[in-house]
């Protein structure tokens, strides 16, 4: 089982802080967007209005619910360790996907594809939900009722089974109650990557980027900058 994307309305003021930092990071107008993993788009669902937005996933499923969501945006199939599309954007947004990067060489990946779609003085916005110093494991819940008798709650345990190498574990519980009131259960697990804010930053100037590392009003500690023409060896 595929965990289902949170709504829109999930993500009003995360968007709100978010895009006063995107656009203080970039240089010139910023007017196009890519975001690399988009999921279900729910996050996109309140930046296409500031933004010609284009949205990637590697699921073609995630990508058919955010056809519905915002079917004003270029949806596009891919990786993003590999996806290429030969153009560059004035932003690019890589959101919670970028915790399915579980080894170094993923993340060097993604960023190397983020660096091949940002013009030079664009904005880089990446929010890894935990970096190592800030991770914390425990428990959250929630869910939300449709207005076709359908409903849904979860519970979602954050824990580290191994706390010596680069990963950790998210697992979901769901109840889901039909329209004709039958309940059903699931349980989805979901490897995540957890790495040093040292290695991010490290990463990040690798790939040719220059970021801060700030906290965001959730205690996620999130990096936005911009791409800067390469270093010339000394």
């Amino acid at each position: 089982m595929v965990a289902a994307p949170l709504p829109p309305d999930s993500y009003d003021e995360e968007a709100d802080d978010l895009l006063p930092r995107i656009r203080a990071a970039g240089e010139g107008p910023l007017q196009t967007l890519l975001e690399l993993g988009s999921g279900g788009g729910s996050l996109a669902f309140h930046l296409k209005r500031h933004f010609k937005a284009t949205l990637t996933d590697r699921s073609r499923g995630m990508l058919e619910v955010s056809r519905v969501v915002n079917p004003e945006c270029e949806h596009q199939e891919g990786d993003m360790r590999t996806l290429r599309l030969g153009r560059t954007f004035d932003v690019v947004l890589i959101h919670d996907a970028i915790m399915y990067a579980t080894d170094p060489d993923a993340v060097r990946a993604t960023l190397a594809t983020a660096a091949a779609h940002l013009r030079l003085g664009g904005a880089i916005a990446v929010l890894p939900d935990a970096v190592r110093e800030s991770f914390q494991p425990g428990t959250d819940c929630g869910g939300h009722d449709g207005q076709d008798g359908r409903a849904l709650r979860y519970l979602e345990w954050t824990w580290d089974p191994d706390p010596t190498d680069c990963t950790y574990l998210v697992d979901y519980a769901f109840v889901m109650r039909h329209p004709d009131d039958s309940i059903a259960v699931e349980h989805d697990r979901h490897l995540e990557g957890l790495f040093g804010r040292d290695e991010w930053l490290g990463w990040f100037a690798e790939a040719g980027f220059e970021v801060t590392c700030s906290t965001d009003p959730w205690r996620r500690e999130i990096f936005i900058g911009s791409r800067r023409e390469p270093r010339l060896p000394l």
